[in-house]
């Protein structure tokens, strides 16, 4: 398929320079989780001032709190949901284009090579936390957008253009979009996927484990059980058990991970005193869950291997450990590949030159399962950027995948929605 006139017209009309000088701005609005306001407040401005309905209203976030798709991991006294919207009611298919404000702390500034909140444009590439993950394709979908209402084509089906808020810690603001009414019959998150579309998503739950021991003065440590050393042995049954479970049948859209549904402890506290024996230490970490998985199932699974490791260490069997679930609880979505908006999407793909298109899953969690299972809205990931680049120091995103993904964006979104001619 190649493009028509139209199609053409409306993608010479795409602002590239506008497009990454509004990347740029938003890049220097520091919205880490929980001071994504000011960006917010932005992103409706610039969709006014360009001519988009726009609903900008503030998140009931003790409501949200009830609603059993919640997760947050972030402290927020208020938040703001931000929806542009063009297109009618006729006959087309509805479709939101979602993407996320909030970004992750820069961390240590001096192993920066530049400020996280410069946002300038050098050797190709905007610079600064966010312009990768996901504020790029965030723009991108903006923009293409602008570029279908510039050219004067009208969209048969609503065009739904959701900011959010809370992604990072567990999705709040899109389910406050939820909660609120929008849904769509197809819908694509920007995040950052190497211009890859990605039908799958693997999901993560947080974990919590406490561990017991008795204290005893440092010289004469055999007299106390030090909670570290029992960590140790739940640890390895921890590791077998990711061993087993990426060992299943791997769908072909993850088999190029080694480990996609990783099992890891990332945070360790323990102890009161240097010369003590420590008699708790607890640990938090993340436990990958492959889409399709019974989420009761995988905890039975993770339970048992605790279980596991007091059959091996009387200690822990007669002080067993302590498991908690909480905060952050991305559960695994998706899509059938023959869905429209796969297949759609890789033919936009096609029809631009942009190569094959890649079919992949992704082992992040985002708000797709939000969409997905919530919304019942059926959703994929694409964007710009290497989502290996995400927060971490010197975090860029490449102004030719910014667009690209745009070009892309707009192109699918026409054809998705279905166009008629001023």
């Amino acid at each position: 398929m190649s493009l028509n006139p139209i199609e053409s017209r409306v993608l010479d009309q795409l602002d590239v320079s506008g497009m990454l000088r509004f990347l740029s701005e938003l890049v220097r609005i520091p919205s880490v989780g929980g001071s994504e306001s000011p960006a917010q407040i932005r992103v409706a401005g610039w969709l006014k001032e360009e001519g988009f309905e726009v609903d900008l209203w503030k998140l009931d976030l003790q409501e949200l709190e009830k609603h059993p798709a919640y997760s947050a991991e972030v402290e927020r006294e208020d938040g703001l949901g931000v929806v542009g919207r063009m297109g009618e009611d006729r006959g087309g298919r509805s479709l939101i284009l979602n993407g996320h404000v909030d970004v992750v702390p820069a961390g240590d500034l001096s192993q920066w090579s530049f400020s996280p909140w410069e946002g300038r444009l050098e050797e190709g590439r905007i610079l600064g936390r966010g312009s990768l993950d996901m504020k790029g394709g965030l723009v991108a979908g903006l923009f293409a957008a602008k570029a279908i209402a510039d050219s004067g084509v009208r969209l048969r089906a609503p065009l739904f253009l959701e900011s959010v808020i809370g992604e990072e810690d567990g999705g709040v603001g899109t389910l406050g979009a939820i909660q609120r009414g929008y849904r769509a019959e197809g819908a694509v998150i920007m995040e950052p996927t190497g211009m890859a579309i990605c039908p799958a998503q693997a999901g993560a739950l947080n974990f919590r484990i406490t561990v017991r021991g008795r204290a005893a003065h440092g010289c004469v440590r055999e007299a106390g059980v030090s909670a570290l050393e029992r960590f140790h042995t739940i640890h390895e049954e921890l590791l077998a058990l990711e061993g087993r479970r990426n060992h299943y049948s791997i769908d072909a859209l993850f088999r190029d991970y080694d480990l996609p549904f990783s099992l890891s402890v990332g945070k360790i506290s323990g102890g009161d005193w240097p010369s003590s024996v420590p008699d708790w230490v607890r640990v938090e970490g993340r436990y990958g869950l492959p889409p399709g998985e019974d989420v009761k199932t995988a905890q039975e699974q993770f339970r048992d291997a605790l279980g596991r490791a007091g059959e091996r260490d009387p200690w822990l069997k007669e002080h067993p450990p302590e498991l908690e679930w909480w905060g952050g609880r991305f559960l695994p979505a998706q899509v059938p590949l023959m869905h429209p908006v796969v297949v759609e999407l890789q033919q936009s793909i096609q029809d631009l030159g942009l190569g094959e298109p890649m079919l992949k899953g992704v082992t992040f969690g985002s708000d797709m399962r939000l969409l997905v299972r919530e919304a019942n809205t059926p959703a994929v990931l694409f964007g710009p950027g290497d989502i290996r680049q995400a927060h971490g120091i010197d975090e860029s995103v490449d102004v030719v995948e910014v667009k690209n993904a745009a070009r892309t964006l707009a192109l699918f979104a026409l054809r998705f929605c279905g166009y008629e001619d001023a």
